[in-house]
């Protein structure tokens, strides 16, 4: 068998043993399905919203994982909104652009003022390199965010990372402007806020 099969067949595999981790990890929708369609479609309405001290944004609007508004077909789609924005990479950094440094001082001001809150931060990458090296990159996109959040301000504890790679494109085309969005760190928020 040729070298090149053998790096085949491990891709395939790390990919689908990353996509059964997930798959064991996360709660059946069967079990909960109240909660889990309330959460996603609009947080927690038996909770009162907790207003940030500077920020205009509602914190009543759930904000989804990639991988739920994959399977709700709404990904790339702009369906999926809510207080926290997204930051972008450059390619094959994971250092944090000015630009993505002001977004997260924004988010980090929603974040205090609404300290129920917990998110976890997703890293994506485009789908050039390897999957294992996009796995890994996305992990490092979202460890640099993890770290300024805290450097604002924000508890540790309150934040969680999971790395997605190249899995989860915003934007199917093959081109530049297509790969700059998927270059990203998401937001998805695991608890809604409230008192």
């Amino acid at each position: 068998m040729p070298p090149e099969w053998n790096r085949g067949f491990f891709a395939i595999g790390v990919v689908a043993g990353f996509f059964f981790l997930l798959s064991a990890c996360s709660t059946p929708t069967a079990e909960k399905p109240q909660d889990s369609a309330t959460t996603q479609k609009a947080g927690v309405s038996s909770q009162k919203p907790v207003k940030a001290a500077s920020s205009k944004t509602s914190p009543q609007a759930a904000q989804a994982s990639s991988l739920d508004a994959q399977r709700k077909g709404t990904l790339g789609k702009k369906a999926e909104t809510g207080p926290l924005k997204d930051v972008n990479f450059d390619f094959d950094r994971h250092d944090l652009r000015q630009d993505a440094r002001e977004i997260l001082k924004t988010n980090a001001t929603w974040l205090k003022g609404n300290p129920s809150a917990r998110v976890d931060i997703e890293g994506h990458a485009d789908e050039r390199g390897t999957t294992e090296y996009n796995l890994a990159l996305g992990a490092k996109r979202a460890d640099s965010v993890k770290r300024y959040l805290v450097d604002l301000g924000v508890s540790s504890g309150r934040l969680a990372t999971t790395s997605y790679g190249e899995e989860l494109p915003l934007c199917k085309e093959q081109n530049e402007i297509c790969w700059s969005k998927n270059r990203r760190a998401h937001f998805a928020i695991k608890t809604a806020p409230g008192n």
